[in-house]
């Protein structure tokens, strides 16, 4: 009998901030616990030690002059320890790694919200990532508004160490989301968009079905 361990998958959840992601994440996760399955759970930026130490850099208020490609290959920086240190073991163990974030983000925030362009993107993803890319990702999908809104009510009650990402212009998000849609009609076969209105547990039903979806389609 063959003792090979199946490769694991990876999903991911993107979005704009406020959208929901996180909480997404989490319980996707706790779903997939309770049926059994081995589950990694990480963050970009951050997920690592390493990563983290990026992920105040990045996020810092403070550091309002960063230069947009700075800022780019900061992203890359912990994306390649996150690969190194979690994504690629846990894939070989054949666990399914979910990430709140990932090359996806920069695609739509460095890339259309900066204006730096996505084939920049694409090529650093190749050496960060080593043409590891996620099986399958979920948008949460909301309007602008609603997400500036609820990025906004969130940082009220938390730390001001994390919020520069959040104090973007309007301009900048409105390009952030025409980044994600474009996305999202360029590989409708790895982007799964998911409407982010209503309840957490009404999204969750959503990313629910679309995983099981996948699932079917894939015979995992």
């Amino acid at each position: 009998m063959s003792t090979t361990t199946r490769r694991g998958l990876f999903l991911t959840f993107e979005g704009l901030d406020g959208c929901g992601k996180t909480t997404q994440k989490r319980l996707l996760a706790e779903r997939l616990r309770q049926a059994g399955e081995r589950v990694v759970e990480t963050v970009e930026p951050g997920g690592t030690a390493i990563g983290s130490q990026i992920r105040r850099i990045l996020l810092d208020p403070a550091n309002d002059h960063l230069d947009p490609r700075a800022e780019m290959l900061l992203y890359f920086a912990a994306r390649a320890q996150n690969v190194a240190e979690i994504l690629l073991p846990a894939l070989e163990r054949g666990e399914i790694v979910i990430s709140d974030r990932w090359t996806d983000s920069t695609w739509a925030y460095q890339g259309f919200g900066r204006d730096l362009g996505t084939s920049l993107v694409q090529d650093i993803d190749e050496i960060a990532c080593r043409g590891h890319k996620p099986d399958l990702t979920f948008l949460i999908d909301i309007d602008v508004e609603t997400g500036l809104q609820r990025a906004h009510q969130r940082n009220a009650g938390a730390s001001a160490a994390e919020t520069r990402m959040d104090q973007q212009s309007r301009a900048f998000y409105e390009r952030v989301r025409e980044g994600y849609d474009t996305l999202a009609v360029a590989v409708p076969e790895r982007v799964v968009r998911i409407d982010g209105h209503g309840s957490a547990y009404e999204v969750a039903a959503r990313v629910w079905a679309a995983f099981e979806k996948f699932r079917r389609a894939h015979g995992r």
